[in-house]
């Protein structure tokens, strides 16, 4: 049970975050990640024992079940919404995304950032909490899940829904000449590996099953949209 005072929920989040951190830098060391998934589940389980408790008998955990753990244990620092959020992901592909800057003549020589990184992932995944979508998806990025591309998608079409979107709109019509920018948002390949060990019930028959996503660069652009 996790304790229940401030200053132990406060720890308990730090430390949950420091072992999903830690699981993604080994994923991207080399380790394979279900040895690291299952290194962090054993971590979570420790971390979930009272101070004065003796080391009990390790279970003979799945490897999906210790996802779950690492998943209930880092509640604080993960919530429902952003698992939702990576299935959708990992079941519908790289999500479009867009960012609304000036355009026109003024445009052509100073571009200036308006509304960053619009979509429709809140309302597709079923987020409950839809205003808190960009804080999300900064989190599973922090996460080394997600990444921000700054290539659109190739079919134009994933686009026209989310530009006619009432946030789109307004942000468009709040400057003379607004200008969209057309990006994307795909999981990472420790996001794919990881959504597939902890969140699906079975695997698929083949890799073909779900949704292939782009491979983040090594510069900067993977980073998240900022105001």
């Amino acid at each position: 049970m996790l304790a229940t005072q401030p200053a132990a929920l406060a720890r308990d989040a730090t430390e949950a975050a420091a072992v999903l951190g830690g699981l993604a830098r080994s994923v991207s060391s080399g380790v394979p990640v279900s040895t690291a998934i299952t290194s962090a589940g054993e971590s979570l389980v420790e971390l979930a024992e009272p101070p004065d408790a003796g080391h009990r008998e390790e279970h003979a955990l799945t490897l999906r079940e210790r996802g779950a753990e690492l998943l209930e244990r880092s509640r604080d620092v993960w919530d429902d919404d952003e698992a939702r959020i990576l299935l959708l992901l990992l079941q519908g592909g790289p999500q479009p995304s867009v960012d609304v800057r000036t355009g026109g003549p003024v445009g052509m020589v100073h571009s200036q950032l308006v509304a960053p990184g619009l979509t429709m992932i809140g309302g597709r995944a079923g987020c409950r909490h839809l205003d808190q979508v960009p804080s999300y998806l900064n989190n599973l990025f922090r996460l080394g899940l997600v990444w921000f591309s700054r290539e659109a998608l190739r079919d134009p079409m994933e686009y026209q829904v989310v530009e006619a979107q009432p946030d789109v709109l307004e942000a468009m019509h709040s400057v003379k000449f607004p200008k969209v920018v057309r990006r994307s948002i795909h999981l990472t390949p420790f996001g794919e590996d990881f959504c597939r060990m902890c969140l699906v019930d079975e695997e698929p028959e083949s890799d073909t099953a779900f949704p292939a996503h782009g491979t983040p660069p090594e510069t900067d652009s993977s980073e998240p949209p900022s105001s």
